[in-house]
C-alpha cells in the first residue's frame, strides 16, 4: 500500500480521517458511491470540501494511486468528483488508479480551489 507522504491525516480540530495508517487486515475496504443529501451536517460538507481541497493540492489533475487514502472518505467524493482511472477498475485495490473529475469538482467544491490553506 502506497503511503501519500505529505497528505494530511485528517481534517484539523476534529476525527474526520483522510489517510489509513496501515492496510485492514480483513481485506481491502472497495469504494462505493455514496449519495449526498442536502440535509448533511455542516461538519460533513466541511469535511468533505477539506479533503477535495487536499486531493487538489496534492495530486492536481494527474492520475493517481489509491493507497492509504481512507475508503469512506473517499467514497463520498467517488463517481462524481473523483474518477476511476483504470479500465478494468477494481475498486477493492489498494493500487487501483484514481482521476480528479475538474469540472464537477469545481462545481461541486469551488473553495475547494481558491488558495485558502485547509490543512
Amino acid at each position: 500500500m502506497l503511503k501519500h507522504r505529505g497528505f494530511p491525516g485528517r481534517l484539523p480540530g476534529t476525527d474526520f480521517q483522510f489517510v489509513i495508517r496501515r492496510p485492514n487486515p480483513k481485506g481491502v475496504t472497495p469504494l462505493i458511491k455514496r449519495e449526498r443529501y442536502r440535509d448533511r451536517r455542516p461538519p460533513d460538507k466541511r469535511a468533505d470540501a477539506a479533503f477535495m481541497a487536499a486531493l487538489w493540492a496534492h495530486f492536481g489533475d494527474e492520475p493517481f494511486e489509491r493507497g492509504n487514502l481512507d475508503a469512506g472518505r473517499l467514497s463520498w467524493l467517488f463517481g462524481r468528483e473523483v474518477l476511476p482511472h483504470d479500465d478494468p477498475f477494481d475498486p477493492a485495490s489498494y493500487e487501483a488508479q484514481l482521476i480528479i473529475n475538474e469540472a464537477v469538482a469545481r462545481v461541486s467544491f469551488p473553495e475547494a480551489f481558491e488558495d485558502e490553506d485547509w490543512a
